[in-house]
């Protein structure tokens, strides 16, 4: 199977499996978007969503990120992860949205990643989820499969995974396809115990087949050593 062909037929697959794929971070403009993937960084975004809900009704705007002290607003987002580092990063990239972009949120991907504390990932995600540009944000889920089921090499680095994707998949499908490989990753070829026993993509997963085939090595081997020790 040619690498497009077994592209077409993973995209085809977990299309099936996760048809109402898309963002699981809540928000409702640009702005709340930016803040919540800043945060999101090595956190859940479980986690992120709980600790919006009560952000996003204290903040509205950059102005209001700007009106308290940074130790205020590290106290509001104390359950994330680097939350200090992060609160820096929230006032510094709300003062530059203000100074030159007007307090909105830009639309080009090379003034998203000059913003504090967004890097491409994040940039990616903006542009796709906000403005409806195609794009595919490499995330660990994301890297994780796409190693896993052979579309990038094992070796391969965050933008070299990104770039193989951009070529396999057709351009309008970029969103989607971040998305659908994002609930792959989640809640099917997990970092722990993916179910590869009951996977439709085990047959061109190499990974999955080593996997599957320990497991039985591992079964029989329990069983030699039972019959010895029986005997």
């Amino acid at each position: 199977m040619r690498a497009k062909e077994r592209m077409r037929h993973i995209l085809d697959t977990i299309a099936d499996m996760f048809p109402d794929a898309r963002c699981e971070l809540n928000h409702r403009n640009p702005f709340e978007l930016t803040i919540a993937v800043l945060l999101s960084a090595q956190c859940t975004d479980e986690t992120v969503n709980k600790v919006t809900a009560h952000l996003f009704e204290k903040y509205k705007k950059p102005e209001d990120y700007l009106a308290v002290p940074v130790e205020e607003l590290e106290q509001d987002i104390r359950r994330i992860g680097l939350f200090r580092s992060k609160a820096a990063n929230i006032q510094k990239l709300c003062r530059i949205l203000i100074d030159k972009y007007g307090g909105e949120v830009p639309r080009e991907h090379a003034q998203l990643t000059e913003l504090p504390g967004v890097g491409r990932k994040t940039a990616n995600v903006v542009v796709s989820n906000a403005f409806d540009v195609p794009a595919i944000a490499v995330d660990t889920h994301v890297e994780r499969v796409s190693k896993r089921l052979g579309i990038a090499k094992p070796d391969d680095s965050v933008l070299e995974v990104e770039k193989r994707l951009m070529k396999l998949v057709p351009r309008e499908e970029w969103t989607l396809t971040h998305h659908r490989l994002i609930f792959f990753g989640r809640y099917h070829c997990k970092a722990q115990n993916p179910q590869c026993p009951v996977c439709p993509l085990l047959d061109i997963c190499k990974e999955g087949q080593r996997r599957m085939k320990s497991a039985v090595d591992r079964k029989n081997k329990g069983k030699t050593v039972n019959l010895t020790s029986k005997g």
